[in-house]
């Protein structure tokens, strides 16, 4: 147990070491990650107000000129995670005919702004010019990002604080019917015109979650981690974009960063899960390894000790149980001499000649002997009733002749009960074999018996169809010694009924534990006791 525990202590340190490293270094990449779309959002903002310092410094923004600034800044190679940036221009209400005129000779195809402004709305802002050029890009021309709410809060704040605004979630009109979440950055432009700013558009960039997340990991920092972007705090309906693998462990680390004046949370996942580290485990089996050996060492050697002393025990008990064994035999054999001694003295008394007495003492002796002899296959434990039933009912009962039943459950009878039965059932045989049911042809005998309760059961002996008993009978030995010794060894009455049907019986035999002989007491403790060591 000691090194069970010492084994579980040590997990639990090498467990916790490993969680504090794993932390940290979750941290790590976390702020890794962090700092990088912290440049990616500045970088985005610097080309952004390079831009806004361009177009506010000429009358018009034509295609030409956002072509030439576009390709300065070599958008495919250096702007990473970005989709692209665009131009949009701010267009009065009632100047949307003739802007969609004038951008149809700048634009390929025919230019639609959508959806049109509301009366309440006195300009649109539709998407002008956006580069790279792609079929992708050209399905967001046209269309009117002020008539969005999360696109025109952020336009609302970029123009109020002058500096590049990142907006919230948003599906980029580029999707399709796709459903990527995205987010944009916007940049005011201002002209000066009769020395007032004039807001004549916003340069912007518009940005796939998935994109630029993916643009800044390594696999330094994303082997088997879980990693997530937020726009604000980390919500179900504020996710942008998510790195696999996607099942939570619920064990993650986060960092804050802005991006274009905007507040994300990138969070970074241990995907580890609950399974124990390597070391743990080696050491976990190990010190199980230790602990079991240790054990079967211990056991065995305490088994050696138990079988040692049962030996010890053994021999120096041995003269005990011999004078034990010659005690019970004594006391065995003395109640058998009592019975015996009983059925001489009553057998003597009825007895007119000498044959007489002979005859019906040979026949109750070997009634005793026959119930020894089924005491003897029992090993002087317990005999169930049918066995005695049987046993002496055997020598009369014809079978081509009588209707015999014998029915009942199964009860064991101590020895000296079963020998008060088998003496019972001797005399009420004896006498039904010559004046009653088994004397002649068709006569009916039922024994049978049940559980009166757990200490107790009750035999019923019924004869019929037999010759008819006679009312003036003489009483003989048979009853003396149903009613006199069975019923004294038996300690309860015993009922015998001398009907015109046929006799009846009634017994009520106690259903006892019997106690052993010492030396197979003792012998069946001993082999118990060693099959509990082994066990």
């Amino acid at each position: 147990m000691l090194i069970v525990v010492i084994t579980l202590v040590s997990v639990f340190a090498i467990e916790r070491g490993e969680q504090r490293q794993e932390r940290a270094q979750l941290n790590e990449a976390a702020r890794s990650i962090a700092s990088a779309l912290d440049r990616r959002g500045n970088t985005s903002s610097s080309y952004l107000r390079a831009g806004a310092a361009l177009f506010g410094s000429v009358d018009a923004v034509p295609a030409s000129l956002f072509r030439r600034f576009v390709n300065e800044l070599r958008i495919d190679s250096d702007y990473r995670g970005a989709e692209g940036i665009g131009w949009a221009q701010i267009v009065p209400r009632n100047q949307i005919g003739a802007f969609e005129m004038a951008m149809t000779e700048q634009v390929p195809g025919q230019m639609r702004v959508h959806p049109l402004p509301p009366p309440t709305q006195p300009f649109a802002v539709p998407v002008t010019f956006l580069k790279p050029d792609t079929e992708r890009s050209r399905r967001a021309l046209g269309f009117d990002m002020y008539s969005e709410a999360t696109r025109r809060t952020a336009m609302d704040e970029a123009v109020r604080t002058m500096r590049p605004t990142a907006s919230g979630p948003v599906k980029l009109m580029q999707e399709g019917t796709g459903n990527h979440a995205g987010f944009l950055i916007y940049m005011p432009v201002f002209q000066i015109r009769g020395g007032s700013r004039v807001l004549i558009g916003f340069i912007y960039s518009p940005f796939d979650g998935e994109d630029f997340l993916e643009s800044v990991l390594t696999p330094e920092v994303s082997d088997a981690r879980g990693i997530r972007l937020y726009d604000g705090t980390p919500e179900s309906g504020t996710l942008l974009a998510t790195h696999a693998p996607e099942f939570r462990t619920g064990r993650y680390v986060t960092a804050q960063v802005r991006v274009a004046n905007r507040p994300m949370t990138v969070q970074v996942e241990s995907q580890r899960g609950k399974l124990l580290s390597t070391l743990s485990m080696i050491t976990l089996l190990f010190g199980l390894a230790v602990a079991t050996l240790s054990m079967i060492v211990a056991r065995l050697l305490t088994k050696q000790a138990y079988e040692d002393q049962a030996s010890l025990d053994f021999f120096a008990e041995q003269n005990s149980i011999r004078n034990s064994l010659t005690r019970e035999l004594n006391h065995r054999v003395k109640n058998t001499l009592a019975n015996v001694l009983s059925i001489v003295s009553l057998t003597r008394r009825r007895a007119t000649t000498l044959e007489e007495f002979a005859n019906g003492l040979d026949g109750r002796i070997r009634a005793l002997s026959a119930t020894h002899d089924l005491l003897t296959n029992s090993e002087w434990g317990t005999t169930p009733i049918r066995a005695v039933v049987e046993t002496e009912i055997a020598p009369y009962a014809r079978s081509d002749e009588t209707i015999l039943t014998i029915d009942g459950p199964l009860v064991e009878l101590a020895p000296n009960d079963a020998l008060s039965l088998g003496l019972a059932m001797h005399e009420l045989a004896t006498n039904a074999a010559k004046y009653g049911a088994l004397s002649v042809a068709g006569g009916h005998l039922s024994v049978t018996w049940s559980l009166v309760r757990d200490d107790l059961a009750r035999i019923e002996w019924v004869e019929s169809e037999g010759p008819s008993v006679p009312a003036d009978r003489k009483r003989g030995f048979g009853t003396d010694l149903v009613e006199k010794i069975v019923a004294h060894e038996l300690k309860h009455p015993v009922s015998l009924r001398f009907e015109r049907s046929g006799v009846e019986c009634t017994l009520s035999v106690p259903v006892r534990k019997p106690s052993e002989f010492a030396m197979r007491a003792r012998r069946q403790k001993d082999t118990s006791t060693m099959g509990d060591l082994k066990g």
